[in-house]
């Protein structure tokens, strides 16, 4: 069984018990939250209606914050001596899925 999810912006695949990276959550580290879901896959079986998805809840538990690749930035004027670099790092949230239930 898998689904997908929406996750700060993006839809991403899971199954129970991946450890995905998604974009920062507010939460504590081993706390749990819920994300929507688009589709869900178990076995033939495929649910997408809104409805029908509407009793499908998937959990996932928050292992900690973790950063991205780093990315450099350069800003340069031609004719003026002005360039100035800097570097920027994302933060994301790491979370492992526990679960994905027909709750209601």
């Amino acid at each position: 069984m898998y689904a997908i999810v929406r996750a700060g912006g993006r839809q991403e695949k899971v199954a129970v018990d991946d450890v995905l990276t998604v974009d920062k959550l507010s939460g504590e580290e081993g706390s749990t939250v819920t994300f929507p879901a688009v589709l869900v896959v178990d076995g033939d079986e495929v649910v997408s209606s809104a409805a029908e998805l509407a009793g499908y809840q998937v959990t996932a538990e928050i292992l900690g914050a973790v950063k991205g690749p780093k990315i450099n930035i350069m800003h340069y004027r031609n004719k003026t001596g002005y360039k100035r670099r800097m570097g920027h790092r994302q933060p994301y949230t790491e979370v492992r899925i526990t679960g994905i239930e027909a709750g209601k």
